[in-house]
């Protein structure tokens, strides 16, 4: 009998164990975050990598290098226990490796950029030395590792580290006017980096990229703070249809100490630039809409400018999917792009003439890790396996010996040593938290596991992880559509259920990923805990699935997304275990546009939507971004207009929650305002929250367990 009463006791309390609740606390608290590899750099010469190590007995952060292939420390590079005054930190290795960058007190600016004080280790001396006082911007190595080049008040210099002297190579930056060597806002977030500017292989040259951004309008913003009279923040923010910055091309000599302006024709943007060898410099151009993109070549000697290739589209280019341009020794060059239908790489002769299409089929290449002078080959990721995977590959320049290098079902992505002989490898998939391993880059065998994850999985045992099933949804035109679906543990068929739609939509993104849980699936698996089914699918429009797919909502952003969102919500009610009356959407910046637009306009198929940060005209949105995709407002009225939740509040009949931030540099809280003051004018009742301070992404403290909750009682109490 006692025996008998153990095991009833051991079997009771397992039960109990694996019973445990997702709450907003435990989701927001760091609970389920995975082990990962921080600060992971491959070395620029040898065959090792580093990363940030926590060292507890010191209370120092440091620098490890390891060896790829026995991943045994072999040195600490830096510790910040020789240097109290020294945080947490970034870092930069010089190409020799004996010098390091070290960022410390790191300020976030926008998306990309930041500011922070900034040192340059020696590694033979041990001395620390700051860059400049003050706060300064991206600062780098030159290639010979003598000298760094950084930004101080929209300002380019360089400082010479052997004789310790610094040179002003620009003096006309000022705040909201010029700027010199760093992108504008609008470059920053949608052309996605924060250096313009780019050394030659020898260090002898500096090109840069000015912006002249006084003629592009200012958007103010209101900083509340904790003092007793708020501060306003003014910035330039070039909305669609307004004046951007005027770019031009400089390059500095160090020989000669002068500096010289490149002509490049007719253009509006210049969102890339990068050296060819010591004496050429090629440059990206964009024309306003961005449909005409020209590569051209710049020879220093001979002052002399050409077009290598020239290219148009009847739609747009997109830039991220030609974001691969690599220069072979022999001055042939890779490209990418998606004349195809899908994205592949290209061989050209060093005059722009294409000699091959490398990579074929019908699937894309997503991202590119390098070439092989030896070995002749090229590695990179693509969504070969299908479009909500990630495989890593490589393959020869004729074309042909291609490798899958990773597992072909989940998310791999690579970080290679300088010879690509090695790789680290990070793993996921839906049902496998992030797994590092170091592979080889000849045929991907797996040497040896650094991080496996597998103690988060036994913790998630205990909360009874609901599962996500992947399947197919029919678009309104009946194409298929990735998606998946959560349904709670205690499911039955008979009995009917609330659905809740998590979606984005915008172009080129995807919400349906193989790929390892954010706290956003968290939230969902504890709204599936509690009784609701939760779905996400990526319309047409979305990433991953070619040129055509993706492009045709030119013109006419959130058009198709719409119609296809609410086929799904259709196909949704008619299942016999979905409550049709009870069919919610939420989504956050393009997805709370399309939430706002799903309530407003769809509101006899949607009874509750829950809009954060959204877009509400794309006039108030960015040139870059917007007139990409939906061209001029002048030339396109109707497709700004006609999707734009600001003139459907009078179809409002389910419950409605807007949430934004009072300091999104990115979506302006102008957007929430002027749709709360449509809905005010027409007497619709509806819910809003404002958080004070925060940017696009509404974080801080505990503001995350705060806006989660907000959400979840407001599931709750009206779906």
């Amino acid at each position: 009998m006692k025996k008998l009463l153990i095991l009833f006791l051991l079997v009771s309390s397992n039960l109990i164990a694996q019973n445990k609740a997702f709450t907003i606390d435990i989701i927001w608290n760091g609970t389920f975050q995975p082990d990962y590899l921080y600060g992971l750099k491959a070395m620029p010469q040898s065959d090792k990598y580093s990363k940030i190590d926590v060292n507890p007995q010191k209370r120092a952060y440091e620098i490890g290098i390891y060896n790829y292939a026995t991943l045994q420390k072999e040195t600490t590079a830096f510790s910040t226990a020789n240097f109290p005054n020294i945080g947490y930190f970034e870092y930069e290795f010089s190409p020799d490796e004996q010098k390091i960058i070290i960022g410390s007190q790191i300020i976030s600016i926008y998306r990309h950029s930041r500011k922070g004080a900034y040192y340059v280790y020696n590694r033979r001396t041990k001395k620390l030395d700051r860059i400049a006082d003050g706060m300064i911007q991206e600062p780098h190595f030159s290639p010979d590792g003598i000298k760094v080049a950084y930004i101080k008040d929209n300002n380019l210099f360089i400082k010479y580290l052997r004789i310790n002297k610094t040179v002003q190579i620009t003096s006309d930056g000022f705040k909201n006017h010029i700027i010199n060597g760093i992108p504008d806002w609008v470059y920053e977030e949608e052309f996605g980096y924060s250096q313009a500017y780019e050394w030659s292989p020898d260090g002898q040259k500096l090109a840069f990229v000015k912006f002249d951004e006084s003629a592009v309008p200012e958007f103010s913003m209101i900083r509340y703070g904790y003092d007793l009279y708020p501060k306003v923040e003014t910035f330039k923010y070039p909305k669609a249809g307004e004046k951007n910055s005027k770019v031009s091309l400089h390059y500095y000599n160090i020989n000669s100490g002068k500096t010289r302006k490149i002509d490049l024709g007719d253009y509006e943007y210049i969102p890339r630039i990068k050296w060819i060898d010591n004496d050429n410099l090629s440059a990206i151009t964009l024309n306003r809409l961005q449909n005409h993109i020209k590569l051209y070549r710049y020879n220093s000697r001979q002052k002399k400018t050409s077009v290598l290739i020239e290219r148009t589209d009847e739609k747009y280019i997109d830039l991220e999917a030609t974001d691969n341009l690599t220069f072979l020794p022999d001055g042939k060059f890779i490209w990418s792009n998606e004349t195809s239908g899908f994205n592949h790489f290209y061989l050209y002769n060093k005059n722009g003439k294409m000699i091959r299409q490398i990579t074929k089929g019908n699937w894309e290449i997503t991202n590119f890790y390098g070439y092989d002078p030896l070995l002749n080959r090229i590695f990179y990721q693509s969504t070969e396996p299908d479009s909500k995977n990630r495989g890593v590959y490589s393959i020869n320049l004729n074309g042909k010996h291609k490798k899958l290098l990773s597992p072909a079902n989940g998310i791999s992505d690579a970080e290679f040593s300088a010879n690509h002989k090695y790789f680290i490898n990070t793993f996921s998939n839906s049902t496998t938290p992030y797994i590092f391993t170091v592979n080889l880059g000849e045929n991907g065998k797996v040497i040896k596991t650094i991080i496996d994850n597998n103690n988060l999985l036994k913790k998630l045992n205990d909360y009874d992880l609901p599962h996500k099933e992947f399947t197919t949804f029919k678009s309104a035109n009946g194409l298929d559509l990735n998606g998946y679906i959560i349904k709670p543990n205690d499911f039955v068929p008979h009995k009917k259920y609330p659905v809740l739609i998590y979606q984005y939509s915008g172009p080129n993104v995807q919400t349906v990923l193989n790929t390892w849980n954010s706290n956003f699936d968290y939230y969902h698996y504890l709204l599936a805990q509690q009784g609701y089914i939760v779905v996400s699918v990526d319309p047409r429009g979305t990433g991953g699935r070619g040129a055509a797919f993706k492009k045709v909502t030119y013109k006419q952003l959130g058009k198709l997304e719409l119609e296809d969102i609410t086929a799904v919500a259709k196909q949704l009610g008619n299942l016999p275990y979905v409550d049709a009356s009870r069919i919610g959407i939420w989504g956050w910046s393009f997805g709370g546009f399309m939430a706002s637009n799903a309530i407003l306009k769809k509101s006899a198929i949607f009874s509750m939507a829950i809009a954060v940060a959204p877009v509400t005209n794309w006039r108030f949105y960015d040139t870059v971004y917007t007139e990409r995709y939906n061209g001029l407002p002048a030339d396109n009225p109707g497709g700004y207009d006609n999707n734009s939740p600001l003139f459907f509040t009078n179809g409002l009949k389910g419950k409605f929650l807007l949430i934004h931030g009072s300091a999104d540099d990115n979506v302006h809280t102008q957007n929430s305002m002027r749709l709360a003051k449509e809905l005010q004018e027409n007497d619709q009742p509806f819910d809003e929250m404002i958080y004070a301070d925060k940017n696009h992404s509404i974080y801080g403290k505990k503001t995350r367990h705060h806006l989660f909750k907000k959400m979840l009682r407001y599931v709750k109490e009206n779906l």
